[in-house]
């Protein structure tokens, strides 16, 4: 068993490398050249997980203002990388979703992480993954 301190310290050691190996993570070159950045990759994984969204919903679970990924939604439909078209049911709501050109290719990109978190969380209990990804949680609220 180790003491808090103990695991602060492998904690701050192991945090760097994997901020660093997630930064390596290489762009597929269908999507090289779009100037994206790792805030794109949250917006990216909403919209392949949970489908077409709404600007405000995305905003709510990415924790930012609707302003905010307007003007990503914005640059990145310009770019092709997602589509954006009227809600039929209230035409002032706008729906986005990837543009089916780079569907594969952000699957792609996000499927290596996706495969990491898969192999280091099956191991555990629903109990144990659901304290751990709590755990990271309280840790960005604290930071």
């Amino acid at each position: 068993m180790s003491s808090v301190d103990d695991s602060i310290r492998t904690l701050l050691l192991l945090m760097p490398r994997m901020v660093g190996r997630t930064k390596r993570m290489k762009v597929p070159d269908e999507l090289a050249g779009l100037n994206l950045a790792p805030r794109h990759l949250s917006l990216f994984a909403y919209l392949l997980f949970d489908g077409p969204l709404g600007v405000n919903e995305l905003a709510e679970r990415l924790e930012v203002t609707p302003a905010t990924v307007s003007l990503m939604v914005g640059e990145l439909t310009r770019k092709g990388i997602l589509d954006r078209r009227e809600d039929p049911a209230d035409r002032r709501r706008a729906i986005v979703t990837l543009s089916d050109a780079h569907r594969e290719a952000i699957d792609n990109w996000l499927a290596r992480s996706a495969r990491a978190w898969r192999q280091a969380l099956e191991p555990l209990t629903d109990k144990e993954r659901a304290l751990f990804v709590n755990t990271l949680k309280n840790y960005e609220d604290a930071l």
